[in-house]
């Protein structure tokens, strides 16, 4: 069922009413699409809906209900993404598959400010070249394409886990102070065992941009596919289907 709130969350000058579905993200974008509502108005699990358009989406059958019957459903439906105020929600994936037998609901959210360090189990990063090339790594336990990244290490902050795995994954050596914090990923596990300790369930995110084009990039030991640089058109081809492409897709547009 598609929801409407009335408009009364202030920003650009107007108010802004939330847009949800209590079914599915399927069933919102559908919604959005048929009234004209732009892609950069949906924040994670809900479209802002400005006052001007309110009516339309009423006429053409969202429900007026209460902000709180809105955050009641979307919590009863698992499709609410929780994050800070002012991160940008991208998606909220369900059921995922992360591993044998085991899947989690994920969060993927853009923020340009780092997450609680004793949250952060690993962290991941998008290391771009001077033409903006990305370098891409090979994961033999996922058997897929991804970016250079892994778990922390005991005694290790987040920061200092990426800059290891950048070096262990593609030889690339970068200093912690070059990372810029772009987003973060939390895991809720929903099927099988958990791979995530429940004290700390989130992947900070990370971007660093080279001076150079296309730097030598060394194998790690044990892999079959060395790391490569390709062109967000060619990573989208290769990972595209990844759970966590939409982020991607966000920070590389």
């Amino acid at each position: 069922m598609i929801l409407i709130d009335t408009p009364l969350w202030a920003a650009h000058g107007t108010v802004f009413a939330h847009l949800v579905s209590d079914t599915s993200y399927t069933e919102l974008h559908d919604f959005a699409g048929r009234v004209g509502l732009p892609a950069r108005a949906f924040d994670g699990d809900h479209y802002d809906v400005p006052a001007h358009r309110h009516a339309e989406c009423l006429h053409a059958g969202a429900a007026l209900t209460s902000s709180a019957e809105v955050v009641r459903r979307l919590n009863a439906s698992g499709l609410r993404l929780r994050k800070r105020k002012g991160d940008r929600g991208i998606l909220r994936v369900l059921s995922t598959r992360i591993g044998p037998g085991s899947r989690s609901d994920v969060d993927l959210v853009a923020s340009d400010r780092p997450v609680d360090p004793a949250l952060v189990f690993a962290a991941m990063t998008f290391i771009r070249d001077r033409q903006g090339a990305v370098a891409v790594t090979w994961s033999e336990r996922r058997n897929a394409w991804s970016v250079p990244g892994g778990w922390r290490e005991p005694g290790e902050s987040p920061g200092q886990g990426a800059v290891r795995e950048l070096a262990e994954e593609t030889g690339l050596v970068v200093p912690s102070d070059d990372l810029t914090p772009v987003g973060w990923e939390r895991f809720a596990p929903v099927v099988g065992p958990s791979r995530f300790p429940p004290e700390a369930n989130l992947m900070q995110v990370y971007a660093v941009r080279l001076a150079e084009t296309a730097p030598r990039l060394r194998s790690e030991p044990g892999v079959s596919r060395p790391p490569e640089w390709a062109s967000p058109e060619e990573f989208a081809l290769l990972a595209a289907r990844e759970f966590w492409w939409p982020l991607a897709a966000y920070l590389l547009r």
